[in-house]
Formats: structure tokens, sequence, C-alpha cells
């Protein structure tokens, strides 16, 4: 029965044992490989209380059935083996560098066809859903922060007999439920904000159809993208404060990107109106973004987003990244600090360099 209480009492209270007297309010961590016969575990790849309870949570979040991963990319790898030889995958040109890289990977090989677009131009996106097996989205997308029209894009894919999944990673179940909108499947790196606190490594995806789930169940029992149980504990403890981290990372986010514009060493700031990501471009290009790591002591310099600290990184200093984003372009994860050290820390950097 789908919960009807709000997000962040669901965060709170969903993926807890029965209440009785004794009983541990957390489900404990499980570290078990091997189930006596005859009931439904059976072996350690197939499931375990902890990821049971990781998975009960964030599925009410989102309105569906969860299924944890290792990675976000082994639940990436997971969604897109359903796509038969020869399938069309339909995708952003700018979405994160795992998902290309996979995409790009599957189709050299001959695995499926791909086809990328401009998430923000639907009637093209919708044009380009034709013959497609699966239409693949984020919004907002990494690092551009570019927002999609969801439901448009979800009903014309469905319209043309295409499956559609949309990575919720930036946006979270507090923002956004794709479900609700009719998405087939929600995915998340959970490593980012689910987790939340840099110590966890997990993907996740949500459905709300079971025929659905049950296939997902099969794939990941089979290719063996499971998760560590320890990953699953901590992943559900820092879920339980996700509607607080979001709220307080958006409001940050809000306000430095208030204080940020007409900046003169920027020359455009990028910001969806909601979430804990900025990207920003710097005039001058990829040198002075390069030289920022010599005056920040506050943000921290790295690749991932998404925890309570605040984060930042260029993102053209991957090869991977497609080069229509700026070569000056600095990803900002806007964490839980107080606004005003983020902001001293990060305009003397912008003035220095």
């Amino acid at each position: 029965m789908p919960d009807s209480r709000k997000p962040a009492t669901v965060a709170v209270h969903a993926g807890r044992p029965e209440r009785s007297p004794d009983q541990p309010l957390n489900v404990p961590i499980s570290m078990a490989s091997t189930y006596g016969a005859g009931g439904d575990l059976e072996y350690g790849r197939y499931g375990n209380p902890t990821w049971s309870a990781f998975e009960d949570a964030l599925g009410a979040l989102e309105g569906g059935r969860c299924l944890s991963f290792g990675s976000g990319m082994g639940a990436v790898t997971t969604v897109l083996d359903l796509v038969g030889q020869d399938g069309l995958v339909v995708a952003p040109k700018h979405s994160y560098t795992g998902t290309l890289l996979q995409l790009a990977d599957l189709e050299m090989r001959g695995r499926i066809r791909t086809k990328l677009v401009d998430i923000t131009e639907t009637a093209a996106v919708a044009a380009a859903c034709d013959d497609a097996a699966l239409v693949w989205f984020e919004s907002p997308t990494n690092p551009a922060l570019e927002v999609a029209d969801v439901a448009a894009i979800i009903a014309a894919a469905h319209e043309a007999g295409a499956r559609v999944v949309v990575d919720n990673t930036f946006a979270t179940p507090v923002l956004q439920r794709p479900l609700e909108q009719g998405a087939d499947i929600v995915l998340h790196s959970a490593t980012k904000y689910i987790a939340g606190h840099s110590d966890a490594l997990m993907g996740a995806i949500v459905t709300a159809d079971d025929d659905l789930y049950a296939v997902l169940k099969g794939r990941r029992d089979l290719l063996g993208t499971t998760p560590g149980t320890l990953e699953a504990y901590l992943a559900l403890r820092g879920l339980r404060t996700l509607h607080l981290r979001v709220e307080r990372a958006q409001a940050n986010a809000t306000e430095l990107v208030r204080r940020l514009e007409g900046h003169p060493a920027l020359s455009e700031v990028r910001y969806p109106g909601f979430g804990g990501i900025v990207s920003i471009v710097l005039a001058g290009g990829a040198h002075p973004a390069d030289l920022l790591p010599q005056h920040l002591r506050t943000w921290l310099h790295a690749t991932s987003l998404g925890g309570v600290e605040s984060t930042y990184e260029r993102r053209r200093r991957w090869n991977a990244e497609p080069d229509t984003i700026p070569a000056g372009l600095v990803r900002l994860s806007v964490g839980i600090e107080d606004v005003d050290d983020l902001w001293d820390d990060l305009v003397q950097a912008l003035d220095a360099v």
C-alpha cells in the first residue's frame, strides 16, 4: 500500500523493523552470504535484510519498489541490459559521463544504437523517440543543469512504445518523483544525495511495475551487481536526513547564486532553480578554473557530489566530458555548511584567479 505520509516522515520511518518491546529501531547489519534452505533468500546474491530495509525506504520515497546495487554504474548496466540487440536508446548529449561511456561502449560493440539529443528541445526529443526501445534522461542534466519537460518526454516516449528511465540523482525524491509522471524506472547513484556522507558507494533503481521489477531483479541476481551490506546500512542511515540535507543545500545554493550574479570572474551562472548543484563558467576558461584549488580552503576539490560537504570540479578536466561543456565550467556541489563561510571562501578564490 502506498505511503501517504510526507517525504520527510517517510524518510525517517520507512524501512524500520516491526515495533515490539526490545526490538532495535534500526535493521541491523546482516553479514551473511548463506541462509538456511527453504526460505525466500537462500543465498547472499539474492537478498539481504539490510538491503531490504534500504530498498523499502527508498521505494516508499519514490513511490515504487526499489532494488539496490553496488554502484550507480551497476544500476546503469543492469537497466541497459534490458535493451535488445540493436535496440535504440535516446539519451541527452549532456549526461553523467559514466552513462555516456557505457552507451558509447555498447554502441561500439554493436549491441545497441544511440541517439543523443538536447533534452531541452522537447519536440526534437519526441521525434527522436520513434523506433526507440529506451528513453533515458536526467533532469537537471549533469553538469550542464538543463531541465527537461519530464511529463511531456515520458508521454512521447510511451506513445512511441519506448520505456523511460529518469536518473533522479540530482533532484532526489524530495524535489521530484518521476514515477508519478509516468516514468517506468527511476535511477539513483545512491552514493550521492541518498547516502549523503561520501562514505558509501551504491546505486538504486525504483519501478512501480511489478513485472518489470521481477525482470530487473532477475538481471541483478544474474549479473551479480549487488551492494555491500555495510554500504546499504550507511545509505539507509544517510537517507534518514535526506530532506534536511536537501533543504539546507538548496537554501545555500539559492543564496550563493544570488551573490554570484554579475561577478566579473564569471561569464555564466547556471542554476535550475532547485537542488544543491550550481555550475559556474569562469570567463577566462580552463586556466583560472584550474587555479581554484590553490585558493579554496572550505570547498573541497573532488569529483563526486551530494555530500554534506561542499565540493567543486572543473568538469572538462576529464577527457570523456563532451566538448559542448565549456572548458571553464566548474560544477559546485553545495553542502550544508554556513553559507557565509562558503561565500567568503568562494569569492576570495574567484577574486584571486
